[in-house]
């Protein structure tokens, strides 16, 4: 990976859930952010669940530290201890669809994976990717199947 990416003043933003194919996601966007010389911007959203007043909850539950968790353990299966130079994460409240398109604007390219956690095993888009590449303002990437990206010389 460049060792000074974002020189550019482009951004390559990607979201994940932790997901096998958000890894994949990560690892494609960091591919084409190195080409680009453009920042790289990994975004996890998260909510309370629509019945979350229904539901008794540990008065000590940290959301957001949770999904923190995950946003590190997913960089790390996508780079292990090399993660690429100036790589940001961030931790977003909302829906994920309307946080990515958020995050999007201005933004050389959004990636997504073509499926994550939730949804019906088989559908070729999930919700969150079928709604960004609908309504984001800036070329979406949806990664499906499992080829990598190619390795940089």
């Amino acid at each position: 990976m460049a060792e000074t990416q974002g020189g550019s003043g482009q951004r390559i933003v990607v979201g994940i859930d932790g997901s096998d194919g958000s890894v994949l996601a990560l690892r494609w966007a960091a591919h084409y952010a190195a080409l680009l010389d453009a920042r790289l911007e990994v975004v996890m959203a998260w909510e309370y669940p629509p019945t979350f007043g229904w539901a008794a909850i540990a008065p000590d539950w940290d959301p957001a530290a949770d999904v923190g968790r995950v946003l590190s353990d997913t960089a790390h299966a996508a780079f292990g201890d090399e993660p690429p130079a100036g790589m940001q994460l961030q931790i977003r409240e909302g829906g994920a669809a309307r946080v990515l398109l958020e995050e999007s604007e201005g933004a050389t390219m959004l990636v997504v994976g073509s499926r994550g956690h939730g949804g019906f095993t088989g559908l070729l888009l999930g919700s969150v990717s079928a709604n960004v590449a609908e309504h984001a303002e800036c070329p979406v990437l949806i990664i499906h199947g499992s080829k990598e990206p190619p390795a940089r010389p």
